[in-house]
């Protein structure tokens, strides 16, 4: 996968951070997510942890409650 880095190195503004949040809130993937803003997946778990943004998607059950 190619990664894009337009936005590597750039502080981050607090619409990317506004965008981040909306993109987690609707479960978006990691990667997707990277490409969106233009940055590495590293930077984006790094930034979602330094916000307290939950990257976990919220429709899947907890690891051994299907049956």
């Amino acid at each position: 996968m190619s990664k894009s880095n337009r936005n590597s190195g750039k502080a981050w503004t607090r619409s990317d951070v506004s965008q981040l949040k909306q993109l987690a809130k609707g479960n978006t993937p990691t990667g997707v997510i990277s490409l969106t803003l233009g940055r590495t997946e590293a930077a984006i778990y790094t930034k979602a942890s330094n916000e307290d943004i939950s990257l976990k998607p919220t429709n899947q059950s907890p690891y051994g409650t299907k049956k």
